[in-house]
């Protein structure tokens, strides 16, 4: 019961880490591994709960519009055609660096406003997240170990 709490903690913690909310995940991952939790467990949970996070900013996005962008953001027209480039011209790819600090909340929300592929979306955003998440487990494991 416990087990499963903790595993729900870190799926809830990770979801908020990778919305708008300033939120840190990495803390409880590293504290279920270093109490012996499964690291397989922890990996695809956080990484579950990441992925959904941020698939939840590029919902957001999705359903913004342009006229909203420029009254309530205050971002100038030409500032989103240069973002519009830049998507155009890495696509769903970008979904990839959506785990950084600060610029992936960004990045899934600009990925959505501009309708990139959600399937190609969600499979770079989850390869990246899970990324990240092995190498924060490998890295603890390790440093555990020595």
């Amino acid at each position: 019961m416990i087990t499963s709490l903790t595993y729900a903690g870190l799926f809830a913690s990770s979801f908020l880490a990778a919305t708008l909310l300033p939120f840190s995940s990495e803390a409880l991952l590293v504290a279920l591994l270093l109490t012996e939790h499964s690291p397989m467990y922890c990996v695809i949970t956080a990484t579950l709960g990441n992925g959904l996070g941020g698939m939840s900013s590029y919902g957001l996005g999705y359903l913004g519009n342009m006229a909203w962008i420029e009254r309530y953001l205050r971002i100038e027209a030409e500032r989103i055609e240069r973002a519009r480039t830049h998507i155009a011209r890495f696509g769903s790819l970008l979904a990839f660096l959506s785990w950084l600090p600060v610029v992936g909340d960004v990045i899934a929300v600009a990925l959505g406003f501009f309708k990139v592929r959600p399937v190609g979306v969600a499979i770079y955003m989850f390869a990246g997240k899970a990324l990240r998440y092995i190498l924060i487990t490998i890295y603890t494991l390790y440093q555990k170990q020595a």
